[in-house]
């Protein structure tokens, strides 16, 4: 049975723990560090194949494949002194820090894997983004709601950016929400409806015989309420403005692992 190893146990790591666990007959053994203890008891208590390791260094030990799970600000303490055997696989989901910085911290040979995991890998259904391609990382993800593996880290770092406009959504939901509000409709049903809107939207997603410009068409009447707010909000600066965003935030990732292979 394989082992599996979190180093840093927040929302991802609880995610994929759950993923992993929930419901799952045969689950693999998990390790998990005891950074996030309120969540890392919560886990071992629900699963019995999940154990709480003393230390980061026994997560390791213990562990086959090496999940790090740290917050970016968090890793240079998180890493410090942490000895990972070179016949291990590391996977590292700590975002926007590259392999070649997290090679030289943890100075180990074991084959390394960045992937960009969601929330949604609890439920098996979200795909993982993984660079470079591994067989053991990437049958961890295929587990999960399947693995996407890229050519380089210049796409990896294009997966990232695009990755980096989810809260765009979610804040994009609550303007709507709160301009119904204004209009005098209790917060709590305003809110309420635009979560089932767009979860019905979210489930459409799931029919890939259709692109996204075709599902926009296929929800969309000539001259109707969909077009009119999609050709006078979404315009032409709207979405050059997103674009640039889009550009200035890889340009800031691609500039950031220069700067660490330097």
């Amino acid at each position: 049975m394989d082992r599996i190893g979190i180093v840093g146990v927040g929302e991802i790591g609880r995610a994929v723990v759950d993923g992993l666990c929930d419901g799952v007959e045969e689950p693999p053994d998990i390790y998990l560090s005891p950074r996030g203890a309120r969540t890392a008891a919560e886990l071992s208590q629900r699963y019995p194949n999940v154990q709480v390791c003393a230390d980061n260094q026994d997560v390791a030990n213990r562990s086959a494949t090496v999940i790090l799970a740290v917050r970016p600000q968090d890793r240079a303490e998180a890493l410090a002194g942490l000895q990972v055997a070179d016949d291990r696989v590391v996977v590292s989901v700590i975002a926007g820090v590259g392999i070649s910085e997290v090679r030289q911290t943890l100075a180990t040979s074991a084959p390394m894997v960045r992937a960009i995991p969601l929330p949604t890998v609890r439920e098996r259904r979200s795909v993982t983004v993984t660079y470079p391609s591994h067989p053991i990382a990437d049958g961890l993800f295929d587990r999960l709601g399947g693995a996407l593996p890229v050519a380089d880290e210049a796409a990896f770092n294009v997966f990232s950016t695009l990755t980096g406009t989810l809260t765009t959504h979610y804040w994009y939901l609550a303007t709507l929400s709160d301009w119904a509000a204004r209009q005098g409709i209790p917060s709590e049903e305003a809110e309420r409806y635009v979560r089932s809107l767009f979860q019905g939207v979210g489930r459409s997603l799931g029919d890939g015989t259709r692109s996204l410009q075709q599902l926009a068409g296929d929800h969309e009447t000539p001259n109707g309420s969909n077009e009119r707010i999609r050709t006078t909000w979404f315009d032409t600066a709207n979405t050059e403005t997103l674009t640039k965003a889009l550009d200035a935030l890889l340009a800031h990732l691609t500039q950031s692992h220069r700067q660490m292979r330097a």
